[in-house]
């Protein structure tokens, strides 16, 4: 492993120790289930919603069963609850048919299901299951690239560098670091590079604060 990216573990553990994904679930189905709704909506906006969801659709069977309609009903506090809804019966009824009601440990079984790409199978899998997954979402994508973990250009590059570069017994607690430090320093817009842990070691920040090609150096040193 790479010095500088055992240093960014090292500061991640160091500030985000208890790390682990804020979707409430009792279940790999209530799980999979919220992780679908989290696409586009934030896990505060799923757990609001879920309780209600999983009060009238306990399990795949009684899922598969439902009316989109009624489901995207119970749902309508995230974003996209119509498309959605059709994909969480959809699946449901995936869920039935092929996997005996049960939802399946596999990556390429999970990928079969209505709904699921590689992040959500990712999640289901390392939070469910605890099989060693590094899911890149919006928040991991961004924080890896500026970071220097990856140079990949779509979500797939991202997390095979990940994954090359980062034991995969650190691939589920990373994920979660990941994700922490994006919502609360690294954010999209305006992120807080003056009060971040990891900015020692942070390409995006050493590119940013390097005196400019050309320029005399005591010309920064007013």
């Amino acid at each position: 492993m790479a010095k500088n990216v055992d240093k960014l573990l090292e500061l991640l553990a160091q500030a985000y120790p208890e790390a682990r994904t804020e979707l409430q679930f009792r279940s790999p189905f209530e799980l999979l289930v919220a992780t679908i709704l989290s696409a586009q909506t934030t896990d505060r906006q799923v757990n609001r919603v879920t309780p209600l969801l999983f009060q009238h659709y306990p399990t795949p069977y009684a899922l598969a069963a439902a009316d989109p309609e009624d489901v995207a009903k119970d749902i309508a506090g995230v974003g996209l609850n119509r498309t959605k809804a059709r994909y969480l019966v959809a699946a449901a009824r995936k869920l039935v048919s092929d996997f005996g009601g049960s939802v399946p440990d596999s990556l390429d079984s999970l990928l079969t299901l209505p709904g699921v790409g590689r992040k959500t199978a990712k999640v289901v899998l390392a939070n469910a299951f605890s099989r060693p997954a590094l899911a890149v979402d919006t928040h991991v994508f961004r924080v890896a690239r500026r970071l220097g973990l990856s140079q990949g250009r779509t979500p797939e590059e991202v997390e095979r560098d990940l994954e090359a570069k980062i034991p995969s017994t650190h691939w589920i607690v990373t994920h979660h670091r990941l994700i922490q430090h994006g919502r609360r320093v690294c954010r999209a817009r305006n992120p807080r590079c003056g009060e971040c842990p990891l900015a020692t070691e942070c390409t995006a920040f050493l590119q940013k604060t390097q005196p400019k090609a050309g320029r005399k150096v005591e010309n920064n040193l007013a």
